[in-house]
């Protein structure tokens, strides 16, 4: 089974667009559609649950803004209803701090419903995104309050990756999304070495970040992760830790219900 946990779509945009999107689905089993920040919040997720109803094969990722919108447990049951299986935040974008007061007891009522957060702080950023806030390292209080919440920290926390690493191997539930750009070789080789180095493989969610990648050219992309370097005296990965990855049961990892198809 392939799922790729991290996705979007931009439902201002075409019907091109929603065809793009269904198009790069091929091969894959299934796919987490984070919604996106829009002026409102309510809007990006009715939106995408509306897109859910018609596409049982999704999982749909509901945006809240723990400053901006209702975080009580009626709301996050809302979302529930409306076909959301876990929140996405984006505390860069956003500015708010990870644990922040009215963050924390959103991720109380989280983990209390069982929903996984995704913490969105990775590109694209804006010029008035606060980076301080995208640092994996403040999501460690958020692990040490609430140790049974599943945290997926998205694009490996770039451009942290240390500190991510090191949140990996401290917290049994804070994995990490592998989205990678294939075209940024060395980029990409720095996050899986380091990754096998510090023994933290086995808590890497593959995601393409589509539309920033298509999903089928990141698998490729890992699979042929050891030819990139053939010829050098550089390193390599075992291809069955690669393969890992990408068939990685992030479903189960995650408590999410697996979709009908």
């Amino acid at each position: 089974m392939i799922i790729d946990c991290h996705t979007h779509i931009g439902f201002a945009a075409n019907d091109e667009t929603v065809a793009g999107f269904v198009s790069s689905c091929q091969g894959i089993d299934t796919t987490l559609v984070l919604s996106t920040p829009e002026e409102n919040t309510k809007n990006a997720n009715k939106d995408l649950g509306s897109f859910l109803e018609k596409r049982p094969n999704l999982i749909g990722f509901g945006l809240v803004h723990p400053l901006a919108d209702n975080i009580g447990s009626r709301s996050l049951v809302a979302l529930r209803e409306m076909g959301m299986q876990g929140l996405v935040v984006y505390c860069c974008n956003g500015a708010f701090h990870p644990s922040h007061s009215r963050a924390m007891r959103l991720y109380e009522g989280a983990a209390e419903l069982n929903l996984p957060v995704f913490f969105h702080n990775c590109m694209p950023l804006t010029s008035g995104d606060i980076l301080e806030f995208a640092q994996p390292m403040l999501l460690d209080e958020v692990a040490r309050s609430f140790p049974t919440l599943k945290m997926i920290v998205g694009n490996m926390g770039f451009p942290f990756l240390s500190q991510t690493l090191c949140l990996l191997s401290k917290h049994a539930n804070v994995y990490a999304d592998l989205s990678i750009i294939p075209s940024r070789i060395w980029e990409v080789y720095n996050m899986i070495i380091q990754s096998f180095e510090w023994g933290v493989m086995d808590k890497l969610l593959f995601g393409s970040g589509y539309p920033s990648a298509m999903p089928g050219n990141c698998i490729e992309t890992l699979l042929g992760f050891n030819r990139m370097i053939s010829g050098t005296n550089l390193p390599i990965v075992p291809r069955e830790k690669l393969r890992a990855i990408i068939e990685r049961n992030t479903l189960a990892l995650l408590g999410l219900k697996a979709p009908s198809a």
